[in-house]
């Protein structure tokens, strides 16, 4: 946990010079000023993270992997770290400690689209290791031929990626083998490539089904009231208020992660109420219905607290339950 007297990285001239350099690939004098920076703030997570990025572009993977491993110790309610620490792991070839890094990073946000993407990725490849294995002991095995052969296809399309929300700047994770999903932004500043790995047959039939569902602009009324709600719900999120926002959340939404109802509630009031405060801005708002009780809504989130800030992109599924919109599901990148 960042002490309330340790001064904001982001907050400071100085680290946004320090940021410059980084998205200006001038990594040498990034660091040596981030060092600097540290050495005078130890405990600051996002100066620390941007170390651990500029030793990734560097291909300092060792040191990198130093890095968000200490983070992962210091502040361990943080999923960015062990999400780039599974990437520097799969591009090892050691996808055993990627897995069990993603994991964790899971554990600490359940609904951390990123991660839960990346550890499919890292499964898959650990099934192509093991198919691998299946045809050199039997050669003639067209079933797994054809396995392989899918799955390889899925990782010549996709690259592996990193996370990079604990330092507000965008930087991909070199020399990895495996697919992950991109950030919006790459390290030069340019937008990158948000395409996820292929999704399986089952979610290819999902979105199949989806993009032909008809959707429309909703109804001023409509388009009024959803309005409301999410800026309640983001409301409720800032003045720490845990029973209004869960409140916001429809008796059929899907928890993330397979947790059970009160076990995903349990995990949410602990993360909002252990900052000393919050600050969660809605901008960019979008939104469409499929019919008259339900609804997609897309924006972007400012999340600010004396823990971390972030920004991202957010959609949340609503139905209206009693003449209320509450979310049904909830997915973020």
């Amino acid at each position: 946990m960042l002490a309330s007297s340790v001064s904001r990285a982001a907050d400071s001239k100085e680290f946004q010079n320090i940021q410059t350099l980084f998205k200006q690939g001038q990594y040498a004098q990034a660091l040596e000023r981030d060092n600097a920076w540290i050495a005078h703030h130890p405990k600051d997570a996002q100066a620390r993270f941007l170390k651990g990025l500029i030793l990734t572009e560097q291909n300092k993977t060792a040191e990198a992997i130093s890095v968000f491993t200490a983070l992962t110790e210091d502040f361990p309610e943080l999923p960015e770290p062990y999400n780039n620490l599974a990437v520097l792991y799969a591009s090892q070839g050691d996808y055993d400690r990627a897995r069990n890094a993603l994991e964790m990073a899971i554990h600490t946000h359940p609904s951390y689209a990123i991660a839960n993407e990346n550890l499919g990725d890292i499964y898959a490849k650990m099934a192509s290791i093991a198919y691998d294995k299946a045809l050199k002991l039997d050669t003639k095995n067209n079933t797994v031929h054809t396995k392989l052969a899918l799955i390889k296809e899925i990782f010549a399309e996709h690259p592996l990626a990193s996370d990079c929300t604990g330092s507000s700047t965008a930087a991909t994770a070199k020399g990895s083998s495996s697919a992950i999903a991109t950030p919006a932004a790459t390290a030069t500043g340019k937008p990158a490539a948000d395409t996820p790995m292929t999704p399986p047959a089952a979610s290819q039939a999902a979105a199949a089904a989806a993009a032909t569902t008809p959707v429309s602009a909703p109804s001023a009324a409509d388009e009024a009231a959803i309005t409301q709600a999410l800026q309640s719900w983001a409301q409720a999120w800032s003045h720490q208020n845990a029973d209004a926002y869960l409140a916001a959340y429809a008796p059929q939404f899907k928890t993330p992660d397979n947790l059970s109802r009160p076990q995903w509630e349990a995990l949410r009031r602990a993360r909002i109420s252990k900052p000393k405060h919050i600050s969660v801005q809605l901008s960019d708002l979008h939104i469409v219905q499929s019919d008259t009780d339900h609804a997609t809504a897309g924006f972007t989130e400012t999340y600010h607290s004396n823990l971390i800030d972030s920004v991202g992109h957010k959609t949340l599924n609503l139905t209206r339950v009693h003449g209320n919109w509450l979310i049904v599901q909830e997915l973020s990148r």
